[in-house]
């Protein structure tokens, strides 16, 4: 298939920009494989669709503070710095994205605070818009990382042009949040409330935690028009014994298995052996998928809407079928569903 099949129009204003009122309360557009029909729904009814002994996957993955904005030696002049990845703890060493990228070369001090406790070295200029940062900071490892949650800012996608508020914190992070490392949230997550996980539970549904660590690479606009061409980024992954027990038990007993969110389902699809079972993982995955692609684990997912032409698409078309997809986002368009990171949700059965 070709990136030009996964083009629609989508109306700037259902770009959702603040999360809905309750977690549990956003839409739910449901679409059902095997007769093509579509119902809306909420969140919250998810929870008809599911039985005694269904499991869905989560991606426990928690987003870090990633966005600090220093000031440039002798100018004064203020950059964005997006941290992405820790290369060396004990160095102090990040990969980084900084903005406006033209106004940084290898040798420049960013300062962070007022006392310069925290101030960062340009080391490398590693690709046209990232660069290599050492900190500098007399404390400790632990104090320096409290230092950068203190300064840090939830990074919100670029997409949404106001600045992180106080409710970003938590609204931008699962309520099942653990591991910290990404710098994105896992969105499709972010519809559970406690009350229904605790109603999912009591209704005998089992739970299996992943981990992937979402960079932005999983928002990488794809340049090429052949998809075999795209290069998605390495996040990291790591999948339990535990949770391949809970999800390989479901599959054996006829249970449905659901991945929440498309990280869930690159990190299972990364690990599956070949008689359809999970398997622990623990590494790196740059796993692109993209129609036509046989799933081996979920049975069923929850996703949200995703932009025209993004790998996430592509990955939710080759679940869901190409038709049924654009027949739905063509539905969802006019019935303005909200799309995106504090969008609305879509369950595929």
């Amino acid at each position: 298939m070709k990136t030009s099949e996964f083009d629609f129009k989508l109306p700037p204003e259902l770009l959702a920009e603040r999360p809905s009122t309750n977690r549990d309360e956003s839409r739910l557009m449901v679409l059902h494989r095997n007769t093509g029909k579509i119902e809306h729904r909420l969140f919250k009814d998810v929870i008809d669709y599911f039985n005694e002994g269904d499991v869905f996957i989560l991606n426990n993955t928690k987003v870090f503070p990633a966005r600090l904005f220093g000031n440039k030696e002798k100018t004064g002049a203020q950059i964005e710095v997006f941290l992405l990845r820790e290369l060396d703890t004990e160095a102090r060493i990040w990969d980084v994205l900084v903005d406006p990228a033209r106004k940084i070369r290898i040798g420049n001090k960013l300062f962070f605070t007022n006392d310069d406790s925290l101030v960062a070295e340009v080391v490398d200029n590693t690709t046209s818009r990232g660069r290599t940062l050492r900190f500098l900071y007399d404390g400790s490892y632990e104090e320096f990382r409290r230092k950068l949650t203190e300064l840090g800012e939830t990074p919100l996608p670029k997409y949404i042009k106001r600045q992180a508020e106080p409710e970003d914190t938590e609204r931008y992070q699962t309520i099942y949040a653990k591991n910290e490392g990404a710098v994105a949230a896992p969105t499709a997550g972010l519809h559970f409330s406690k009350q229904l996980l605790k109603r999912l539970e009591i209704k005998g549904i089992d739970f299996a935690e992943v981990t992937l660590h979402i960079g932005l690479g999983t928002f990488a606009p794809v340049e090429v028009e052949d998809l075999s061409k795209h290069k998605m980024e390495s996040e990291q992954a790591i999948i339990t014994e535990e949770a391949c027990r809970i999800v390989n038990h479901a599959i054996e007993t006829k249970h449905q298995v659901c991945a929440v969110g498309t990280t869930s389902m690159r990190a299972i699809e990364t690990s599956v052996s070949a008689n359809r079972r999970l398997n622990p993982y623990r590494g790196w995955t740059n796993k692109f998928i993209f129609p036509p692609y046989d799933f081996g684990i979920a049975s069923a997912m929850i996703t949200n809407f995703h932009t025209p032409k993004s790998t996430l698409m592509m990955m939710i078309s080759a679940f869901a079928g190409h038709d049924l997809l654009m027949k739905a986002y063509k539905e969802a368009v006019k019935g303005k569903y909200q799309f995106y990171s504090y969008g609305d949700a879509m369950l595929i059965l």
